[in-house]
């Protein structure tokens, strides 16, 4: 990239460690400059370290993705610090494992009002944005394997999930019109810092074993399918949900 052309930029969402950490250093590697989000800033300095090692421009910006002035803020900070956004990825989210019968109306709404509509309205915020100024954009978003097939003790994340595997199609087609991608990933069971469960060794090779590669999946495995549907050799590609999970769902 010479320097005189203009570096494209991506806003992440949760880019403090896991999956959104890993898309941002990818997205770096990319060319890309990076606005990085989170509900404490504090805990972006690292991943913004990495995007800086890797030649791009970090600026970390504190966003609640329950705040609709959080989101339409973000989104004027970029703008205004970073001139432009190209590419949004929908990685943020929360998780907790409880039976269907023990969920609380308020669980449901607390993982819905992050996951399904913080996605939504981030979306939302990016499209009219991009519709009112006449920038082509892409979209990806983190979809789940738990939006595609039942789990145990997941229905509100999974429900959340497959909401926003469909809110991909719809949005896809919507905006296409206005040269505005819409796409996600559907990870399978990805080692993060928050992923349980996995400390039990026969717990771990019993679900390991339902993956036909023999492994679980990095965040890496999931930042490079965000990277390549955000980049220009996806630009055929919208309305599209991408499964990354060494086969578990082909079986």
């Amino acid at each position: 990239m010479s320097g005189a052309e203009r570096r494209p930029v991506a806003l992440v969402t949760g880019a403090s460690y896991g999956i959104g950490a890993a898309t941002a250093a990818a997205l770096a590697r990319d060319g890309f400059d990076l606005a990085l989000c989170d509900l404490d800033t504090a805990m972006l300095e690292e991943t913004a370290s990495t995007v800086r090692q890797h030649g791009g421009r970090a600026e970390t910006i504190a966003l609640d993705l329950r705040d609709d002035d959080s989101i339409a803020a973000t989104v004027q900070t970029v703008t205004e610090t970073l001139r432009t956004i190209d590419v949004l990825v929908n990685n943020a989210g929360i998780a907790f494992r409880k039976e269907a019968l023990e969920v609380t109306r308020e669980d449901f709404h607390r993982v819905m009002d992050v996951n399904l509509a913080g996605t939504f309205m981030m979306s939302r915020a990016l499209g009219e944005h991009w519709i009112a100024t006449g920038h082509p954009g892409a979209i990806v978003s983190v979809a789940s394997t738990h939006g595609l097939h039942g789990v145990p003790t997941s229905s509100t994340y999974g429900i959340a999930k497959a909401g926003i595997a469909h809110m991909t199609r719809m949005l896809a087609i919507e905006w296409a019109p206005h040269r505005i991608r819409v796409n996600a990933i559907a990870p399978g069971s990805t080692v993060t810092p928050t992923r349980t469960g996995l400390s039990d060794p026969a717990k771990r090779d019993a679900l390991m074993a339902r993956f036909p590669l023999g492994r679980f999946g990095q965040p890496e495995d999931m930042a490079d399918a965000i990277a390549y549907l955000a980049g220009a050799k996806a630009g055929f590609i919208t309305g599209h949900v991408l499964v990354v999970d060494g086969g578990l769902t082909a079986k």
